[in-house]
């Protein structure tokens, strides 16, 4: 399978659309930063979009489903069969996200990467399976080197659609059983962190499956030690199908200048992946919320991330992401909807 779109560079920010909308902030009705984050996000949004007033009408959402291999290590609280339940729910509108799609009015594809259990030919899942679920990696690589090009192709492929749509912001989403285990090795073997302080309670483990999980990871880490060097061999060994495809989505959406809104841990291990492979790609990421499994703060930090909302979510499927799509819709209405002090008659600063 062909790679070499890998290697493609970001796409370049707008700055004299940033310094424009810099411009108008500063002559807003409004004292200088009395907005807080919403100016930022404004003036973020039109170097992205390459206009001083940004707009949010069109918002695609992807969400990436697979199931994992190290599920029969006992490193989650619910069965691999939720994993292919959940997608059935997504596509009949049951899930959070399907709720949160429909009133923020954002189009909304469900795609099987690979479950463990079958999901039905349904009109509203794309069914792009690539195997039952990843390898255990805590006896073997989770994928070949085939798979991975394809996970990341077929995040790749989700973007171009997004596009394709005139979308004007994309947001991943996961759904796997046993996921935050792949994402908390990723993210250890990544920032060389102790599976200990990264791992957490999922889907709702108690203390001592946690401590089980991080077993699990630690024993994966020292197999894998030796294939751990770069960030995409760092997810062929550890990884998942779908956190996979959301590498492959953010890296696709900053080479076509695509805003990216990230969403919780899984999300955000996964760009992280994809900052290591091409620092470029952070200018294109915005990110959503401070999720409530611990690694998270240390992923964030890793990217100097600073997310807009801390609402002590850990759903995954990128239900915080889609939370946040109303503040960013109000920043753009806010920066280019208020008068100027010229036009109002309002005096300005002293």
């Amino acid at each position: 399978m062909d790679t070499n779109w890998l290697a493609q560079p970001c796409a370049a920010l707008n700055e004299a659309s940033r310094t424009k909308a810099l411009e108008r902030q500063g002559q807003l009705t409004k004292p200088p930063g009395s907005l807080g984050k919403l100016e930022a996000i404004a003036v973020q949004l039109a170097a992205m979009q390459g206009t001083a007033k940004p707009q949010l009408e069109r918002a695609h959402i992807s969400i990436f489903a697979a199931d994992h291999g190290v599920a029969a290590e006992g490193v989650s609280a619910f069965p691999q069969a939720v994993t292919a339940e959940m997608v059935k729910n997504f596509a009949r509108g049951g899930a959070a996200i399907s709720v949160l799609a429909k009133q923020i009015n954002a189009t909304l594809e469900v795609i099987n990467l690979g479950t463990a259990f079958p999901v039905d030919s349904m009109a509203n899942v794309r069914d792009e399976q690539i195997a039952p679920g990843t390898a255990n990696f805590a006896h073997g690589p989770a994928m070949s080197e085939a798979q991975l090009a394809a996970a990341l192709q077929t995040g790749r492929a989700a973007v171009l659609r997004a596009k394709q749509d005139d979308a004007q912001l994309f947001i991943g989403g996961e759904m796997g059983i046993a996921n935050t285990t792949s994402a908390s090795a990723v993210a250890c073997a990544l920032l060389h962190e102790s599976p200990q302080l990264l791992a957490g309670p999922g889907t709702g483990l108690d203390d001592k499956g946690v401590a089980h999980k991080a077993i699990v990871i630690q024993r994966a880490l020292n197999l894998h030690q030796a294939n751990l060097a770069q960030p995409l061999d760092v997810m062929r060994h550890l990884g998942g199908f779908e956190i996979a495809a959301l590498t492959g989505a953010y890296l696709t959406a900053a080479q076509n200048g695509i805003p990216v809104l990230v969403d919780g841990f899984i999300s955000s291990v996964a760009a992280l992946v994809a900052v290591r492979f091409n620092p470029c790609v952070s200018n294109w990421l915005i990110f959503a919320h401070t999720s409530a499994e611990p690694g998270h703060q240390c992923v964030l930090a890793a990217l100097t991330a600073q997310p807009l909302l801390q609402l002590g979510m850990r759903l995954g499927e990128c239900s915080g992401a889609a939370m946040a799509v109303p503040l960013l819709q109000l920043a753009c209405a806010l920066h280019n909807g208020m008068a100027t002090f010229a036009e109002a008659a309002v005096s300005g600063k002293i």
